[in-house]
């Protein structure tokens, strides 16, 4: 499987930007009727996700590596443990 380059990752990211900043420039435009206001509130969205998004894989970079493969191999064993469990029991063995 190939990876992706950093340059498609890239305009990747920027198309989806604009997609998203224009879907909600035209939703605001057509709430307020007023392009002024519809272009400010999606500057202002571009922005803020901006940094939300940044805020958020800062905090996903505090998770080691490989913890949610880890509590999920936990869950998928105790789940079977519990599903053995109930077979015993139904058999009454």
């Amino acid at each position: 499987m190939q990876r992706e380059t950093r340059l498609r990752s890239l305009l990747k990211g920027l198309s989806w930007r604009i997609l998203a900043s224009a879907s909600t420039i035209g939703i605001a435009y057509l709430i307020t009727g007023d392009t002024a206001v519809a272009l400010g509130i999606g500057g202002v969205e571009a922005v803020v996700k901006l940094l939300l998004y940044y805020f958020h894989e800062r905090v996903w970079q505090m998770v080691p590596r490989g913890t949610i493969r880890h509590i999920e191999d936990e869950i998928v064993i105790k789940r079977k443990h519990r599903t053995e469990k109930k077979s015993t029991l139904n058999r009454g063995d």
